[in-house]
């Protein structure tokens, strides 16, 4: 589990921005976005889009950090292979 989890929870301590917060933006409840940070669960793919709309509402900078975080050097495994 956890690369989304991981990346969330980054980015809630680096700007600031409470599960709750998060949770009513998105319309979910507390506890989901607690098992998401928590990587008691991963959020399912459409899931992760509303989390990146929903932090692009609160701060577009976060939202873009938490893309960057969960996809992480994707163009450098590509030249890996």
């Amino acid at each position: 589990m956890g690369k989304a989890g991981k990346a969330l929870k980054q980015v809630l301590e680096i700007y600031g921005i409470s599960q709750n917060k998060l949770a009513v933006t998105i319309g979910t409840g507390r506890p989901n976005v607690h098992r998401w940070v928590n990587e008691i669960r991963d959020p399912v793919a459409e899931t992760l889009l509303e989390i990146r709309d929903a932090l692009k509402k609160i701060n577009p900078a976060a939202a873009e950090e938490f893309i960057r975080l969960y996809l992480g050097d994707a163009d450098k495994d590509e030249q890996q292979t």
